[in-house]
């Protein structure tokens, strides 16, 4: 776990799972999506939904075997920002869309039917409704210095996809201006990746609480450019292996060392370890922290760190465990973790 930030990390350096899609190559050319009811298909689900900075963040940042973004059906993040603006800097794997007669132009490898994620981004669009916008601006960018009520870039490419996709498109709140100042290190100027590049990429710590709490592994706690770029100053290592950072420290290092195993016993520690933060292992300890912060259910933290780290699974008697803390966070246990998806 790091901390404000705060980084709590176990030794296992990913959760097992399969991958989701195998890998297909990228094909040349770009067709216009203009048209409602150009596929049909069952179990449509459209509309637009604002995706907060920390969202994108996690969705470019999850883990099963290899990053999430080697599977080819996984994200399809879209920028409709300027050429020169997409050339100078944008976020990492995003696409450029480009816009000729009034007209949106995606490329030809995206199938947008197939994915999970679509996210799309101008540079500062905040929300669906209507917002001043240059007037006269063209394709290229120029501008006459005139202004008119107009929908943000994002959400009018967004309105002209939402019929080809399963799930809601997803709107960047903020745009890449919000975004970039936020999460600088995931800016490139790089427009293609390679599989192996893909293969290669080294995530980042799933965010927690913006800018405060981090969920991630061992390796992300040995490596110094993490550290640097999201400015941990605190560390609580669940984990019988010692980190690099922080070590005799006891104001930045909680060094709680527990196995990963069904006889694990997290319970002495989690009064210690929230108060500690200010705040299967790793994500016992958010939860528990969550439940003591908000003075919430267990079933109310679970959904909401499900969100930012889709694989959590902290085992059987870890869960047990939060069930017991629930009834001294709140005087009851109202969690039924019988059910799923405990």
């Amino acid at each position: 776990m790091l901390m404000g930030a705060v980084l709590s990390w176990e030794q296992r350096l990913q959760s097992p799972g399969p991958a989701r899609g195998q890998r297909s190559e990228n094909k040349a050319g770009s067709r216009a999506w203009t048209c409602p009811g150009t596929h049909v298909r069952s179990r449509r689900m459209t509309g637009l939904v604002l995706c907060e900075p920390t969202e994108l963040y996690n969705i470019l940042n999850q883990v099963t075997k290899l990053s999430r973004l080697t599977e080819p059906n996984y994200l399809c993040l879209l920028d409709v920002r300027s050429k020169w603006e997409y050339d100078e800097s944008h976020v990492i794997t995003a696409l450029l869309v480009k816009k000729r007669a009034g007209k949106y132009l995606i490329p030809e490898s995206v199938d947008l039917e197939c994915v999970e994620y679509c996210v799309i981004y101008d540079n500062n669009t905040i929300s669906p409704e209507l917002m001043l916008k240059d007037d006269g601006s063209d394709d290229d960018g120029a501008d006459d210095g005139k202004h008119r009520l107009a929908l943000g870039a994002a959400v009018e490419c967004g309105r002209t996809l939402t019929h080809l996709t399963r799930h809601p498109v997803l709107i960047l709140r903020g745009g890449f201006e919000r975004f970039s100042a936020m999460y600088h290190f995931l800016r490139t100027q790089k427009i293609i990746w390679m599989p192996q590049e893909l293969d290669a990429f080294q995530p980042y710590p799933i965010e927690i609480m913006p800018g405060r709490i981090y969920l991630g592994n061992f390796k992300q706690a040995c490596d110094p450019k993490i550290q640097k770029d999201l400015k941990i100053n605190a560390h609580v290592n669940i984990s019988m292996e010692t980190g690099p950072f922080f070590v005799g420290d006891a104001d930045k290092l909680l060094h709680i060392q527990i196995e990963d195993s069904l006889e694990a016993n997290i319970t002495p520690f989690l009064r210690h370890l929230c108060h500690f933060i200010g705040i299967s292992r790793s994500c016992a300890a958010i939860l528990a922290f969550l439940m003591h912060r908000n003075g919430q259910t267990l079933k109310r933290s679970w959904a909401y760190l499900k969100k930012c780290k889709t694989n959590m699974r902290p085992n059987r008697a870890l869960v047990a465990q939060l069930s017991e803390w629930e009834k001294v966070v709140i005087g009851d246990i109202v969690t039924d973790i019988q059910n799923p998806p405990y």
